[in-house]
């Protein structure tokens, strides 16, 4: 396998058992309140894909657009802010200066804040949807 001692170490996974999953009451308010905080910023086509069992570095992702640069990084910066106030920890945020695309990793939920053109160019939802894990099963 090429790649770096941490490379491979990543690709490899956790040495140890997977962490304890939350209970499902608590990855739903966590939904819920990225979609109320992403509705309030005017966040458009708000899209939630269900990773359970299908991704191993979380169990939803939620794909929102964007307008402008700048109200991309507001929503990220007002989702970070509301996350640490409902006590959901600290999340990670990529991309927030002023990118055509933010990641924040809130755990269990992945954000992806997309400008429309971005969107369409990665297609997040056509590579997590479980249509095409449908159309590739073997029948």
């Amino acid at each position: 396998m090429p790649g770096s001692p941490r490379k491979k170490a990543a690709m490899a996974g956790p040495k140890s058992k997977t962490a304890p999953k939350p209970p499902s009451e608590t990855l739903d308010r966590l939904q819920e309140l990225i979609i109320s905080v992403l509705e309030d910023d005017k966040a458009e086509d708000i899209v939630v894909l269900d990773l359970a069992g299908r991704a191993s570095f979380a169990d939803r992702m939620i794909i929102a657009t964007g307008l402008a640069d700048r109200q991309i990084s507001a929503m990220a910066t007002h989702l970070h802010d509301k996350l640490r106030e409902a006590g959901f920890g600290k999340p990670l945020m990529e991309g927030a200066n002023g990118t055509e695309w933010v990641l924040i990793d809130a755990g269990d939920i992945i954000v992806h804040l997309f400008k429309p053109e971005a969107r369409a160019l990665y297609g997040l939802e056509k590579m997590w949807s479980a249509e095409l894990d449908e159309a590739s099963a073997p029948t």
